[in-house]
């Protein structure tokens, strides 16, 4: 069992404090307008000194001033600038880094409160191959630049983090550095307060509150799975082959062992056309911290007609991406592939958690775990959620742990699907369905249980003849 978790400033001392090796945080993050100290700085130069320019060219470099590694992954940097006009749209590039460009982000964000010289700022970050800095150590050149979307001239002169003089690299302190979401370097404008001060995602109250349900429905229309805060898809698009739909009719209810069981269908016949896609998921986005767990019969071969196809079964928790790289997407994955896809050629299971991602061109910042065999048949899987990080369970053993820079922001809906990645892995026109089945599934809000402990909880509810009950409040 766990407390309440505390707040994201907290959060974020306690990942700091993890990166850092035990090194921890002392006092509240600075207020805004207030130069923060800590272990790394951030070097500023331009090579556009211009007043006007065709594009602004702030190159940076990022020091490790502490004694401990720093990851770079868990490191953003803030460069703030005034918009020419309020509907000017800005491009980002990578000129050159000695890191690789490709290990390098940058998104554009708009402040809350703007101030004379700041209503926006580009903010860098970096992808797990950026690797760590090491004590002492720079990261060098970050050649960097960004311009209007239409490349009408820039005006700089009234940018808050703009230094026109500064041809050469020194420390600057009109740009900021959060290390695992905690300002360390640096002081904002007015309008840029180093932490948010509200998370949606600090569940109030005691823990404990509990959904369960052992899917005893007649069919994907029995009136008590919207009662019960289900929605079974049917709308178009991803993920999958294009040109799929998502068939309401193929989430079916039956019994097997004594308990009642869903089924979901995927099928196809080697067209995009034919190719039916399943899920069910909750209507509400209200679940964060806490035990997930989900009792799920992979299969490795369709039921009829040749095998083959990149298949992906799953039980996932996640929110809604609210723009490319937000930094407040969140998502927890259990992902079986017994055909492979991605790259991999035959069966493998992924859990993996993500920060974000930007969908085109494709980027992902996000940490997994996987294992390499046949999972075919009946698995139970948990997943937990607190302040130290995202553990995974696979039928009572531990499977991975995900860093605390990884943990939700937001709450998040339940989720299971059953998909294809594509039609390469067979193109055959012989129709052929899959099947994933799924026995319960269990969330306790803000309580970490261990496998044997969600076992006792699940024996319980059936024991007492309960098949559904839902505690948890909403958002």
């Amino acid at each position: 069992m766990r407390t309440r978790p505390p707040g994201r400033r907290a959060r974020a001392a306690l990942a700091l404090t993890a990166l850092l090796g035990g090194t921890a945080l002392t006092g509240s993050p600075a207020p805004a307008a207030t130069a923060a100290a800590g272990p790394i700085a951030v070097q500023y130069r331009t090579s556009a000194a211009g007043a006007t320019a065709d594009q602004s060219e702030p190159w940076l470099k990022v020091r490790n001033t502490g004694s401990a590694p720093v990851q770079l992954s868990q490191v953003k940097i803030r460069y703030y600038f005034k918009a020419d006009a309020p509907d000017t749209a800005y491009r980002f590039a990578c000129s050159w880094a000695v890191v690789g460009c490709a290990a390098v982000t940058g998104t554009f964000g708009t402040l809350p409160q703007p101030t004379g010289t700041a209503d926006r700022y580009l903010e860098i970050g970096f992808t797990p191959s950026a690797g760590t800095l090491a004590p002492g150590a720079d990261t060098g050149d970050l050649q960097l630049r960004f311009h209007r979307a239409d490349w009408r001239t820039v005006r700089q002169s009234d940018d808050y983090s703009f230094g026109a003089t500064r041809t050469s690299y020194a420390d600057w302190d009109k740009v900021t550095a959060r290390l695992a979401g905690a300002t360390v370097w640096g002081a904002g404008p007015g309008g840029d307060e180093p932490t948010d001060p509200t998370d949606p995602a600090d569940p109030p109250g005691e823990g404990g509150q509990t959904l369960f349900d052992d899917f005893d429905y007649a069919s994907h229309t029995d009136p008590g799975l919207a009662a019960h805060g289900w929605r079974v898809r049917s709308d178009a698009g991803g993920p999958g082959v294009p040109g799929a739909t998502w068939d309401p009719s193929k989430v079916t209810f039956s019994s097997s062992g004594g308990n009642s069981v869903m089924d979901l269908e995927t099928s196809t016949a080697g067209t995009g056309a034919s190719t039916t896609h399943t899920e069910i998921l909750t209507r509400s986005m209200k679940f964060a911290y806490g035990t997930y767990a989900a009792r799920v019969r992979f299969s490795d071969a369709p039921v009829s007609g040749p095998d083959g196809d990149r298949v992906v079964q799953t039980f996932f928790t996640i929110n809604d991406l609210k723009a490319p790289m937000a930094d407040d997407y969140a998502e927890y994955d259990f992902e079986y592939l017994p055909n492979g896809g991605w790259g991999e050629p035959s069966s493998i299971l992924y859990t993996t958690s993500w920060e974000t991602y930007a969908p085109d061109p494709w980027q992902a910042v996000n940490q997994h775990s996987e294992s390499r065999r046949s999972f075919a048949g009946w698995h139970d899987l948990v997943v937990t959620i607190d302040d130290s990080g995202i553990t995974y369970y696979v039928d009572g053993s531990h499977f991975g742990t995900h860093d605390a820079a990884y943990l939700p922001e937001r709450p998040m809906s339940i989720n299971f699907n059953q998909w294809l990645i594509d039609l390469e892995g067979q193109p055959s026109t012989t129709p052929r369905a899959y099947h994933q089945q799924v026995d319960y599934v269990l969330h306790v809000k803000d309580e970490v249980l261990t496998p044997a402990q969600v076992a006792a909880k699940i024996d319980a509810f059936r024991a007492s003849g309960t098949s559904f009950v839902d505690e948890v409040p909403a958002p």
